[in-house]
């Protein structure tokens, strides 16, 4: 799909004009272009775009609300075409900051992973730390994706990821993390502690499919958990700042 086609629909996106966006989509569909090809290459880089324009002040926050809904009712629309592969016996918990722009990644995300055959379970944003815990404890999933993340989000990410590691809930689960502030900090997926970073939802997807179950940590009876010492990612200050 030609980038062509991204800033043709850019357009229309912006003036929050639905009516043209959405037959920009349907005549690709028509055209036989795939489901997942649209989100892939098209809904996917104009979120991108809309969140970038947003964040550098080209956009106000009415702009950055209309693209996104239009972009969020359009997803719904293409999700029912996307191909269904044969389940994989695999299980995958989605989460994401609390937002509009970052509710659609994530959905877009959990469509995709449903549709390569992947059990989904799509939490969204605002879910406490502790129901996120029991959460995984209930469901244990080969896979915990968290999508969008802000600045000022990545401490409560952080204790999230410590405490799953801390109580063993889900020993052998991978966390991968995705888009918002970790795509523009490189290397702060690391300094949480996370297992993986993809930058996009069709990275994620392939990340989560070759993941290797983490080891289980093997604890000696009467020792000391091992505490780690909380401190401020040298990469945030740098995010929050771009």
């Amino acid at each position: 799909m030609s980038r062509r086609l991204v800033d043709r629909y850019m357009e229309p996106l912006l003036a929050g004009n639905r009516v043209l966006c959405r037959e920009l989509v349907h005549k690709e569909v028509a055209a036989d272009v795939p489901g997942r090809k649209l989100y892939e290459d098209l809904l996917w880089p104009a979120m991108e775009r809309v969140e970038q324009l947003y964040r550098k002040d080209q956009i106000n926050i009415a702009t950055e609300h209309m693209a996104t809904r239009i972009n969020r009712t359009l997803a719904d629309q293409l999700q029912a075409s996307l191909v269904k592969r044969s389940p994989n016996g695999k299980r995958v918990v989605i989460m994401c900051a609390h937002g509009e722009p970052e509710e659609l990644g994530a959905q877009m995300c959990s469509d995709l992973f449903e549709s390569d055959g992947w059990d989904v379970y799509f939490v969204g944003g605002g879910v406490p730390n502790d129901e996120m815990l029991g959460l995984v404890g209930q469901l244990r999933p080969d896979i915990l994706l968290i999508f969008g993340t802000q600045p000022r989000g990545v401490p409560v990410i952080r204790e999230l990821v410590d405490k799953i590691r801390e109580i063993g809930c889900n020993p052998t689960m991978n966390i991968i993390v995705s888009g918002g502030v970790f795509n523009r900090a490189d290397g702060l997926w690391r300094e949480i502690s996370a297992d993986h970073f993809a930058p996009t939802a069709r990275e994620a997807l392939v990340t989560a499919n070759h993941a290797e179950p983490r080891p289980a940590e093997v604890r000696i009876p009467g020792a000391p958990k091992k505490r780690r010492r909380r401190r401020r990612p040298p990469l945030l200050a740098a995010a929050e700042s771009s």
